[in-house]
């Protein structure tokens, strides 16, 4: 590890953590087709999100900060696949890393910590959709053990044009 590169701590998220948080996802909101959200939340709007991801159970919020600075440089969560109680051992899990600390291993990191934490779940599959392209989503999972299962064709709309998203799949 290069002197410049900090330390990074992965711990569960908080109340405290929710302006950051709320902020990191706006910019995906704003910017990019990676959320098919297209209105931005305000942290109070946002505060049922992080209170359904409690720090057991199977869905989890994962945080990644910063250990000199204390900053949030992103997020991973695992949150209810589908509503009806046959899918409660599926999982949808998702990451999202700050725009200025991409490319430096903070999703895999979240990851990696949110796996560990799922292993003593009664869980059976986690599921992940990638609106495309996202070359680096789509690495961060296969590095994961997901597997491609399917893609759903312009099945969003978002900034005047329809996106596919890219199903994957991962046995727990």
């Amino acid at each position: 590890m290069s002197s410049e590169r900090t330390e990074v701590q992965v711990r569960a998220g908080v109340e405290g953590d929710l302006e950051a948080l709320t902020d990191i996802y706006n910019h995906y909101v704003r910017e990019t087709p990676i959320t098919f959200d297209t209105a931005v939340f305000t942290p109070e709007e946002r505060r049922p999100w992080l209170l359904s991801h409690p720090e057991d159970g199977p869905h989890r919020l994962k945080v990644a900060v910063d250990a000199d600075t204390q900053e949030i440089l992103g997020y991973a969560t695992s949150s209810p696949y589908r509503p009806k109680p046959a899918y409660s051992t599926s999982v949808e899990v998702t990451v999202y890393v700050a725009p200025r600390a991409g490319r430096r291993g903070i999703g895999t990191l979240l990851y990696k910590a949110l796996f560990e934490a799922l292993a003593d779940e009664d869980l059976h599959r986690a599921y992940a959709g990638i609106a495309q392209p996202n070359e680096a989503s789509t690495r961060l999972h296969e590095r994961f053990g997901f597997r491609y299962v399917g893609t759903y064709r312009e099945v969003g709309r978002k900034f005047g044009r329809y996106w596919d998203v890219a199903w994957y799949e991962k046995e727990l």
